[in-house]
């Protein structure tokens, strides 16, 4: 089963699925499936305009998320991949699909459903691959885009009951909808960690404290974060019982800055960690887990159980709005719009540490019952239809 996977490196959840579907190929699941899967970053490798465009997502991402409200609801309103002659330099996207001679064609990215999945097929007359999406957002609400559904696909695989729910009111036969849960990468779906594994990640691995609160700053796959300006608040309100864990992917210049600032301010233990391909035992070791809403990281923690902060700086874009109010609607996050809010929150769960138990029961309720084996022998039977 030969699978090319279009996305776009817009933000980071896009990405992720596609790499999660591709590690599970390398799995015994996906041996057993022949499942061969090959990513294509279809944005930025068909037109220059294009990869302009996935440029200023994620400079806007990174500096003004608010600013995306103009960017989402042009982009609603403006066809550019409606169909496949819109597509600039569509010839050069057709020549990897006859090179890929795929037998699924699945996107992870809400502007590839249309227009690509069209020139894919026109591609291979003589073979038309099947056509999939793979959403993994989580509500139906304002920051959905239209452009996630067309009915002519094949499939459209949702990642929660919200997500299909918008796909059936954007017009896709219900027989062509299904649930499948999170596209994580493999690791997520080993056994939970017990206690006493928890303790031993937190001392051995991490050289913390286990006993003491651990927080988790989270960082967005294109670096986005505000680790100083938070650490900043936090040793001015003297949070003294507190230990740190900054993550800083591949900035190595982040991790300095951060270590230095260690170093002046001793009231509080701050850690460093790089880019870790195995983020479950650390999510399941944190306290708590401070992110943007994106879904990634988000979908990351509900499976963990990770109680989740929710940093709103510079506002919420409308593709993080979506990933809020389900967990508002599930009460599963707290949230802060400036950096001096944060210690009032981790004030709140110090002094009532059973909120944090509560937290982890509600995701625990809400962990799809469906995995990524599921949507592989999913993606099989389709091919057999």
């Amino acid at each position: 089963m030969k699978i090319l996977v279009l996305t776009s490196a817009t933000g980071g959840g896009h990405n992720m699925r596609a790499n999660s579907l591709k590690a599970w190929s390398e799995t015994p699941v996906g041996r057993a499936a022949n499942l061969d899967v090959s990513i294509h970053l279809t944005l930025e490798n068909t037109h220059n305009l294009y990869r302009f465009g996935v440029g200023l997502y994620n400079f806007i991402q990174m500096r003004c998320p608010s600013l995306h409200h103009l960017y989402f609801n042009y982009l609603e309103k403006i066809p550019h991949f409606d169909h496949g002659r819109m597509i600039q330099n569509k010839q050069r996207f057709q020549e990897v699909v006859c090179g890929e001679e795929p037998d699924i064609v699945l996107s992870t990215h809400a502007h590839l459903n249309h227009g690509f999945f069209e020139l894919a097929q026109e591609s291979m007359p003589g073979r038309p691959p099947k056509t999939v999406t793979c959403c993994g957002e989580l509500h139906w609400s304002y920051g959905f885009s239209k452009r996630w559904v067309n009915p002519k696909a094949d499939l459209f695989v949702g990642a929660v009951p919200e997500t299909c729910h918008a796909a059936q009111r954007l017009g896709m036969p219900i027989n062509r909808i299904y649930e499948g849960g999170f596209l994580l990468r493999p690791t997520f779906f080993g056994p939970d960690l017990t206690p006493q594994e928890s303790a031993d990640y937190v001392s051995h691995e991490l050289g913390l404290d286990p006993g003491r609160f651990l927080l988790v700053l989270g960082t967005g796959a294109n670096g986005a974060n505000h680790h100083i300006p938070l650490l900043e608040a936090m040793h001015n309100a003297d949070l003294r019982n507190l230990q740190v864990l900054a993550l800083c992917s591949q900035n190595k210049e982040l991790s300095s800055k951060i270590t230095r600032w260690a170093d002046a301010h001793t009231n509080i233990t701050v850690r460093t960690l790089p880019y870790i391909k195995n983020m479950k035992p650390l999510l399941q070791a944190a306290s708590a887990l401070v992110c943007r809403s994106g879904t990634g990281l988000t979908s990351e923690a509900i499976l963990c159980q990770c109680p989740i902060i929710f940093d709103k700086i510079g506002g919420v874009m409308p593709q993080e709005n979506i990933t809020l109010a389900y967990c508002r609607r599930h009460r599963l996050g707290q949230s802060f719009r400036k950096a001096t809010d944060l210690p009032e929150v981790v004030s709140r769960i110090l002094r009532n540490p059973e909120q944090l138990t509560a937290a982890r029961q509600r995701k625990e309720r809400l962990r799809p019952q469906k995995n990524p084996q599921d949507l592989i022998r999913k993606l099989s039977a389709l091919l057999d239809s």
